[in-house]
């Protein structure tokens, strides 16, 4: 009989360990992904296994979930192989009968956006592979024009189009490299903008209207490997930081018959201006809708292009603010990825956000000749927290919002015809986060739905009765794991700092808490536009597992992050990163200093990434506060990110140079008392290891003593490689432990 060793043996199963976290995945909740509507909704399509294991695609009847075979195994494995192929995405036509599969791909930046792509057609059963002659996995986004006889796809740089019945390749732009990019964009693009996809066919087929982006003076950052090989490697990212000259962005319109481009010209200087939007509006005209954002980030201007004008496009409308103008109205259910104006009324109108009356609100927007016209906004003097579609047959327009609670989201439904109020759709016992993938004609949706102590489930819905279909995944198994656990309940706050900051928290308190005694307190922190920390959903179990330990923790929302409070309150950080995010998280901590269940000597702190920069801060900035902290991944110098993001929060290094010195850590970084863990991957191509490095000549500098965890070659989620997250998870945990330690007092 083979004994467990002793540390086995008196583990209590109803405590968490590290190993359970990162090494079973018995925690990690389900969802259900790859869903794909079909017939407007009436039906929709899964990615399944057959009985053999082979890759087939289902089709369910919505109403009724009856199943039947759309692609089967056979159909999507090429002559002369006997497996399918391995799908990473597919794209099938309004008619059903065509399919581009995506396979064998590789990452860009973030995402797997160049690959190989196959076309099967349905009818005939015939599978043929495309871009034949290019390099393997090189091409993107490839599009099938609407009379589906040609696709067009974008290999190394360059628009190719494709005559199906011939084969015959044809290239559509021939000056692309890597310096000059056509139909896809750099790296600040994507990461900042969510671009990827750079061209579009116009909806006769005639055109394609592509971007152009030109970085050839925008520098490389050179980050090094010195692991992989012998002898060191550098790996080169076109990445402008802040105050340099952003790589110039062109449109411009292919007639893809005789392969004529023409050049849209916009005013102002391409340099000092991005076109983060572009797409062809419905109607007869071939008519482009186009969005320029000026290099500060506070003017937005609407063009609009038509192919017979052959010059200038027409300007019709301008956004702006004292701050910035949000292109991308960052939220919890936001998606990385580039989303169109919606249009109405056969193109003759659409709808158009923004916060000119202090929401962020929606409004209708007739397209004029001269100028556009905007009538009245939807709401009431409350946010839209996410657009889900606009559904002209059945008179209505779904959003997303709370208005009595920032921290949850709801559906809610609003008549396109005149000012009404909206209607909420989410019933009432779903409180929390509530996200929807709405069909097509607005009759039905994939309904996810959780809280702070409750794993999600994932529910078919008919709308707008919001009345169940099916249960798609109700996490049976976590939840019976779970049940099995001494778990706390997490617990939402507000409080209001001396002065007169109102800031929503969460609390988890010890699991085995005993009134009468102090606790001390881990803040999890993030604190920029992009980030609210006090949601009420699901978020993991390891803020369980510190609890157990007998820690407190916290997460609050300061002035500045993207809640649903008003303009006023997502704007109050323009040119103050760092300097009144910190302040707001350092007055509400004090506030709770006061609790009589809080040790005020054990606080500390941790966040990653924007977060990280926070807990640097909050350590440097209030020392007498804060007297442990875990860094990961930090912006040490604001002046060592990327233009597009930085320039949009604090404005531009030229104008207010003060204001970047002020917000950054590596300013404060003297005053550090306390414990400080700096932990950072040396190949993060978004903050780049240099921000870390910089920070610890600071340190040396003042004779603070700290200690460093580099993670060779990880990215910014330092994940890649073997046992690096729950290595990551292990040292935050016991350099929390060794130095703030846990339990009453």
């Amino acid at each position: 009989m083979i004994s467990l060793p002793v540390h086995a043996q008196q583990q209590d199963p109803s405590r968490i360990t590290l190993d359970q976290l990162f090494l079973s995945g018995d925690f990690h909740p389900r969802g259900f992904g790859g869903l794909r509507w079909h017939e407007g909704g009436e039906s929709y399509l899964l990615m399944e296994s057959n009985d053999s294991g082979d890759t087939e695609i289902a089709r369910y009847q919505t109403k009724s979930r009856q199943r039947e075979v759309f692609v089967s195994a056979a159909q999507l494995t090429p002559a002369g192989q006997d497996k399918p192929l391995e799908m990473d995405d597919y794209i099938l036509t309004a008619d059903g009968k065509k399919m581009l599969i995506f396979t064998n791909t590789r990452r860009v930046w973030r995402t797997n956006t160049r690959g190989d792509y196959w076309l099967l057609d349905r009818e005939s059963g015939k599978l043929q592979q495309l871009g034949k002659g290019r390099p393997e996995s090189s091409l993107m986004f490839a599009k099938l024009s609407p009379n589906g006889k040609q696709v067009a796809y974008v290999s190394e740089s360059n628009i190719y189009v494709e005559e199906l019945e011939s084969g015959k390749i044809r290239p559509l732009t021939q000056d692309g490299n890597g310096n000059l990019i056509n139909g896809t964009f750099d790296w600040a693009y994507e990461e900042e903008l969510f671009c990827k996809d750079g061209f579009r066919w116009s909806p006769d087929g005639q055109y394609i209207a592509f971007w152009q982006v030109d970085a050839r003076d925008i520098r490389n950052f050179l980050m090094i490997n010195t692991t992989d090989s012998l002898y060191p490697f550098t790996i080169p990212v076109q990445y402008p930081k802040v105050g340099e000259t952003p790589s110039a962005a062109h449109v411009g319109v292919i007639e893809v018959k005789s392969g004529n481009i023409q050049r849209i010209q916009l005013k102002g200087d391409p340099r000092q201006n991005y076109i983060p939007r572009m797409q062809w509006l419905q109607g007869e005209e071939n008519r482009l809708l186009i969005q320029q954002l000026n290099r500060k980030q506070n003017m937005l201007k609407l063009y609009l292009y038509d192919v017979e004008w052959e010059g200038w496009a027409k300007h019709v409308y301008t956004e702006e603010d004292e701050t910035w103008v949000d292109v991308i109205n960052a939220d919890v259910s936001t998606k990385w990825e580039a989303v169109d104006v919606p249009q109405i009324k056969n193109g003759s109108a659409i709808l158009w956000t923004s916060e000119k009356n202090g929401w962020r609100d929606l409004y209708e927007m007739r397209l004029g000749e001269e100028e556009f016209d905007m009538s009245y906004g939807f709401l009431e003097n409350y946010d839209m927290a996410h657009f889900y579609g606009v559904y002209e047959d059945l008179e209505r327009i779904y959003i997303s919002a709370s208005p009595e609670n920032a921290t949850q989201r709801y559906l809610y439904s609003i008549s396109t015809q005149g000012k009404h109020k909206a209607k909420r759709l989410t019933p009432k016992e779903y409180t929390g986060i509530n996200e929807y993938d709405v069909s097509p004609n607005g009759r039905y949706a994939i309904h996810t739905h959780s809280n702070a102590n409750t794993p999600p489930v994932v529910r078919l819905i008919s709308l707008p009765d919001h009345k169940r279909i099916e249960i798609l995944e109700d996490n049976a198994a976590l939840n019976k794991k779970l049940s099995s656990l001494k778990l706390s309940a997490w617990e939402f706050f507000q409080v209001t700092t001396e002065e007169g900051v109102q800031m929503d928290g969460k609390m988890l308190k010890p699991t085995e808490f005993v009134p009468g005694k102090k606790y001390p307190v881990l803040f999890h922190v993030y604190g920029e536009p992009w980030g609210q920390m006090a949601t009420d959903r699901w978020g993991g179990m390891y803020d369980q597992y510190l609890a157990q330990q007998g820690y407190i923790i916290i997460a609050m929302d300061n002035r500045g992050t993207p809640c649903l409070k008003g303009r006023a309150w997502r704007k109050a950080i323009y040119r103050k990163i760092g300097i009144i995010n910190a302040r707001d998280q350092a007055m509400a901590t004090r506030e709770i200093l006061k609790w009589d269940f809080v040790d005020p000597d054990r606080i500390a702190v941790w966040g990653w990434s924007g977060g990280g920069s926070m807990t640097l801060n909050l350590m440097f900035q209030y020392p007498e506060i804060y007297k442990t902290g875990m860094s990961i991944a930090p912006v040490a110098n604001q002046l060592y990110y990327d233009n597009l993001y930085q320039e949009r929060y604090m404005g531009l290094p030229s104008e207010n140079m003060e204001d970047y010195v002020q917000g950054s850590p590596i300013t404060h970084a003297k005053n550090l008392q306390g414990n400080l863990l700096l932990v950072h991957g040396t190949g993060d191509d978004n903050v780049h290891y240099q921000n870390a490095e910089a920070l610890i000549n600071e340190l040396i500098l003042h004779n603070k003593i700290f200690q460093v965890m580099p993670y060779p070659n990880r990215s910014h989620g330092i994940y890649e490689g073997t046992n690096t997250t729950r290595h990551l998870y292990s040292t935050l945990s016991d350099y929390l432990k060794r130095n703030c330690p846990p339990g009453g007092r």
